[in-house]
């Protein structure tokens, strides 16, 4: 173990700066921007401090659960808000595909769709930002311990994003044709309101069924480890 104090050094300075900033604009600033750029501070601090005590080569190997810890940042207001207005939109356009692909009249005017005996608007409510959010965390974590290629890792982890607009688009066809074809009460009852858990467990089970086909795939492109003395032993015995 190495230590690099030059490197460290650097990043805790501009921790300083970006510290020395917000305080600055404080007063220019929301309270949840200010939370954010404390936490950023801190987690970037913890990291400096990090990389100056035990150096590059073991930063690099614990580079996931480093970069981890950004996750402990709040998102700030006007960010979340773009996020969720992108769900509303996204899974109004993917239910319209849903009811038409299943033969049901529907048309979308901005968030809210119409489809014979209800009239739906995906509301903020109906983003799912948390269990899209919660979806992510699991893909990256699931993907860091199943996986070996960056290029693997990267495709679970965006996958994640198709994904949740499809399972909101699927509990709002599926409310909706309970609603309208069997009873009125799934349209306000606990599958609406607490079966946000039932839906989740479609896109995980998806999630891990593609982390079960790229980790076979990389088992079989991987190369085998041959012992080196072994393989000097078969070339010597080889009469070509």
């Amino acid at each position: 173990m190495q230590t690099n104090f030059r490197l460290g050094s650097v990043f805790l300075i501009m921790v300083v700066l970006l510290t020395g900033f917000a305080n600055w604009r404080s007063a220019g600033l929301a309270d949840d921007v200010q939370l954010s750029v404390g936490m950023l501070a801190l987690v970037l601090w913890w990291i400096a401090s990090f990389v100056a005590c035990f150096g590059l080569r073991v930063s690099r190997t614990l580079l996931f659960p480093l970069v981890f810890l950004f996750w402990l940042v709040p998102i700030p207001s006007f960010v979340l808000n773009k996020v969720v207005e992108f769900l509303q939109a996204e899974s109004a356009v993917a239910a319209r595909l849903m009811f038409s692909l299943t033969g049901v009249p529907v048309s979308q005017q901005g968030f809210a769709l119409s489809i014979p005996g209800v009239n739906i608007e995906v509301a903020r409510e109906c983003s799912s930002i948390r269990s899209s959010v919660m979806l992510l965390v699991a893909s990256m974590v699931l993907a860091q311990v199943s996986l070996r290629s960056p290029w693997s890792k990267a495709a679970v982890i965006a996958v994640t994003v198709p994904l949740s607009i499809a399972k909101n688009a699927l509990r709002i066809v599926a409310l909706s044709m309970l609603g309208t074809r069997v009873d009125p009460g799934f349209l306000t009852g606990r599958l609406h309101h607490r079966g946000g858990i039932v839906f989740f467990m479609i896109p995980l089970t998806v999630l891990v069924l593609l982390l079960w086909i790229l980790r076979r795939a990389e088992e079989r492109r991987a190369p085998l480890e041959l012992n080196p003395v072994k393989l000097q032993q078969t070339q010597v015995q080889d009469p070509n």
